[in-house]
Formats: structure tokens, sequence, C-alpha cells
């Protein structure tokens, strides 16, 4: 073995070890271990892994790694691991990046070409478990020329490819020694990033120390804490009784602390959605006439104004109305005569106890939402309540995603999705049939070969009339054959102590909590003086 994997093996197993001492149960301390520079926050979830090779972090905002490009404030790309934004070449099929100076992991180790090779091998090897490889189809080769350059070769020219070089880059002198589906590096990660694992409690907390060998510098805020805290009310109660520093909040709770001059509310706009999955394979939910009536019947305006409490934007389809590539003229309101029209010309029929039936098969099916998140269960039961009014019996559930996962291919979900950065980031695992039922990827398990052409078109397209036009008719097919129903586009709000300065929002994708919010940029705060 070499030194530095020697080196590397014992800096990752003293990681693994060290342990953040806090008073309280979800990682909170006393007041004045937080003014010297700790700060505790309530996400509602944790990620399955820390490895960028299995998804961690893979649209940017990782603390503990970087890629080879970041995003600043306004989305706008800027050099992170390269030190300038890649030279395009051979009409837009190759990509040359070539490495900032002076940059090491955590365990003082440098950074090299080969590392970033690696991590790009690694993750689209067919071997390795993660369900984003779609998301790189366009690169045909990756290769190192010397330490410091890395050179991409695409398979066809891809507009939005360096957008998706935000992946973070991942050590091969630990990684590479691993399986990466199962290995340590999982739990146990060693990367570029301002800060580094000292301690992960599944389901109840992680915690990061400064790193202090990041080439951007050492961040102000030496210790953070990330308190999974599953349920929307159990984390305003606690940023109330002062256990934690900030949190994300859903809008009616977020709402009870206006008026609190030690804290501020911060608003983000985003790209996350909500939507009711309609699973082809089950015998209502998989006829077109009653996904075509559920999307008239549905009253987007009031769940916006009575669930969000103004805070979102009616959803149409999965691009927000402020998106450039929105087709404007698909907006709908309520329909409920048409609702009724469409199942009656189909011939679901009401039956004795109200609900409609065809063939012996009433217009009845469950949707889940995870417990816990009370901002999807109020959307479920609107959905359900605006179902009941064109003759069809929605149950809803709660369960965990343990239960949801397994019986999301023949029961409806209410789901949430939504990337920034370009539409293919989002359409093409949402809706392409070649990823049906591939993990979360088009979990309506949704085949529409218009639909495919569009995203095929949409992602190979360079010219942004051509692209824009593909778009256009991906959306207009999505109203016409509803794989989902699109209920609202949600903003984010969280609510922090006013303690440190420099808080901003991105405009943000469907995950957010853990990577995205006012820390999206923790490194940078500086102390209220």
């Amino acid at each position: 073995m070499s030194t530095r994997r020697i080196r590397g093996a014992a800096v990752t197993a003293a990681l693994a070890t060290a342990v953040t001492a806090c008073s309280a149960p979800g990682g909170g301390g006393s007041g004045d271990d937080r003014s010297a520079g700790t700060v505790v926050l309530g996400v509602a979830s944790e990620p399955d892994t820390l490895s960028p090779l299995l998804g961690y972090g893979k649209d940017g905002n990782s603390k503990i790694f970087d890629g080879l490009l970041a995003r600043d404030a306004d989305l706008k790309l800027k050099p992170a691991l390269a030190a300038e934004l890649p030279k395009i070449t051979d009409g837009g099929r190759t990509y040359t990046y070539t490495l900032r100076d002076g940059v090491e992991f955590s365990d003082g180790e440098p950074l090299t070409a080969a590392d970033v090779v690696y991590t790009y091998r690694t993750v689209l090897d067919a071997k390795t478990n993660n369900t984003f490889k779609s998301e790189l189809d366009a690169v045909d080769t990756v290769r190192a020329r010397g330490d410091d350059r890395v050179v991409f070769t695409l398979k066809y020219p891809y507009a939005p490819f360096a957008a998706r070089t935000v992946l973070p880059i991942v050590p091969e002198h630990i990684a590479g020694e691993q399986d990466p589906n199962t290995g340590s590096f999982n739990t146990e990660p060693v990367g570029t990033g301002p800060y580094v694992l000292s301690n992960w409690s599944k389901g109840e907390k992680l915690t990061f120390k400064a790193n202090p060998r990041y080439w951007g510098g050492r961040p102000k805020v030496k210790t953070f804490t990330m308190a999974v805290i599953g349920d929307d009310n159990v984390r305003a109660t606690r940023l109330r009784s002062g256990d934690l520093d900030g949190a994300v909040l859903p809008p009616n709770l977020a709402a009870t602390f206006k008026g609190d001059d030690a804290r501020r509310t911060y608003e983000a706009r985003s790209y996350d959605f909500r939507a009711v999955t309609l699973p082809t394979a089950n015998e209502v939910t998989g006829d077109r006439a009653i996904r075509q009536a559920l999307d008239a019947a549905v009253d987007r305006e009031a769940m916006v104004d009575k669930i969000l409490d103004g805070a979102g934007r009616p959803a149409y389809g999965p691009l927000p109305v402020d998106d450039p590539a929105f087709t404007a003229d698909i907006e709908r309101a309520q329909d409920l005569g048409r609702a009724r029209k469409i199942l009656d010309e189909a011939g679901w029929k009401p039956g004795k106890d109200g609900i409609r039936a065809k063939g012996g098969q009433r217009a009845a099916f469950g949707l889940l939402y995870a417990s816990g998140d009370k901002v999807r269960q109020d959307h479920a039961l609107a959905y359900a309540s605006d179902a009941k009014k064109a003759s069809i019996d929605v149950t809803v559930e709660s369960a965990t995603w343990e239960v949801i996962e397994p019986r999301m291919k023949d029961t409806a979900v209410l789901a949430g999705f939504g990337s920034t950065g370009d539409p293919d980031f989002g359409l093409y695992t949402l809706l392409h049939s070649s990823l049906a039922g591939d993990g979360f990827n088009n979990m309506a398990r949704y085949d529409n070969p218009a639909v495919d052409r569009a995203l095929d078109d949409g992602r190979r397209g360079q010219d942004p009339q051509t692209r824009r036009a593909a778009y256009d008719k991906l959306q207009r097919a999505l109203v016409q054959d509803p794989g989902y129903t699109f209920l609202t586009h949600i903003d984010h709000l969280y609510v922090l102590a006013d303690r440190w300065e420099g808080l901003t929002t991105q405009l943000e994708p469907h995950e957010h909590g853990f990577a995205s919010g006012p820390w999206w940029n923790i490194e940078d705060w500086q102390p209220k003086r």
C-alpha cells in the first residue's frame, strides 16, 4: 500500500470516530457555544449516502466536496476545482478543464486529474448503483491530460453539459480501494470542501467541522449540525424553544414566527413541485380519461392560497410559470364540467354510491404521502376532495418512504420533483420511458412516444429555439396525456436566528433543506457585530 493510501485510511478512521459533544438530542448546544461559531439547523430528512458516486451532492452545494464548477447565488456557473470555465471545442463535443493549483483533500493528499477521471468513470460504470447515469448520457470518454487537465469527449453536443460538472469529485486513493456501492466511503467521506463530517448518528443528526485544508479559506462557522426532524411541527417547536438556530418550515408554521425580532424568515423561489403520480399499472389511474378528468377537476389556485398561504404558484406542468421555456397557453382553471364530460364519454358512469364505475371497476384508488409532511398531507386531502367532485374516490394514506417505495409501481403517490439549471435536468428523469421504474425516476412509469421524442430533441439540440420548440411539444402532450396531476410549485421557507450576515437564498430545486436554503453558502457567513 502506498504512503498516500496509508495516510488516507488513517484520516478516514479518525473522522469516523470523532464525535462532537452536544447538549441536546438533536445536536443543540448552549447559546455561548453557538456564538463561538456553532450552528444547529433542523431539516426534514437526511441523505441515504454521502458518496457522490451514488448521487450525493450531484447538483452542487455539498459542504464536504467540490465539483469542477459551482453556482453562485444567481445560479451562474463559476470555477471551483477548475481554475476557469471549460474550453469548449469540436462543435460542442469536447470540454477541457484545467484544475486549480494547490487543492488538497481533507486528508492532505493533492487533487489530481486522475481523481476527476475516476469519479466520472465510476459514476458511469454499469456496476455502480446510482440512478443518475442518464444525466451524463452525453459523455463518451473522460481522460486525464497530465496531472492538472481533464478532457471530456461527448457523443453529441449537449448544451447544458458544463452545468453537469458541479458533480463532486472524490479521492481515488480512498474510494478507489472500495466497492462504490457498499464501501465505508458512503458514510465516512473525504473531500476538498469547506467542511468534514465529524459525526453521523443515522436518523438523528450529522455534524460537520471546518476543514483546515480548504482551498477557499477557513469558514467563520466552525461547526454546524443538521438535526434530522421529519415532523414539521416538532421542527417548529424545537426552533421556538431555542434548541435549533434555524429550520426549513412549511408556510403555515413559518408564519407563526412573524414578529419575532430575534429570527428572520427567508423565502426561496423554486422549481419544486408537488404532483400526484398516476401509475399506468393501476386499473383506474392507468386509464387516460381518469387522468384527464383529474387534471380538470383539481383546483390549483385554491391549493396555493389555502395550503401554501400564497407562497407558491399553480403547477400546470413540471416547469414553473416563470420559466423561460414554460408554454403559457397551457394554464387552465378548475373545470368540473369538463371532468364529468370526459368521464361520461369514456364510459365511466356514476354508481349508486355516487362513485363512477366502468365494466364493474369503481373509479377508486389509494394515494400515499410521506408521514409527517404537513404540506403533502394537505395537498393529498385537497386532491381527494376535488376528485370526489368528479365522482372519483381517492383514499389518502400516510406512510414512510420505506413503505411507499415498493408500492409506488401501482399506487398513486403525492410526490415532489423539480430541478434547476436546464429543462433537461428535471424532465428527462421524470418522463422518459427508458427510466420507468428506475428508482424514483419516472415513478408513474409514463410511456408516451411523443414525449420521448421531445425529450431526446431537447437534450440533443444546440439551437435555443429548437430546444424551446421541443419542450413546448412536451408540455402540450402532457396536457393531453397526463401521467401526473401537477398541483403546485412551492416556495421554500426558512426561519433562522438573526446572528449571522451573508445569508442569501438561491432559486432552488426539489431537493432542499439539507443542501439548499440560506445555508447553501454557510462557509461564507460572517458573525454580526
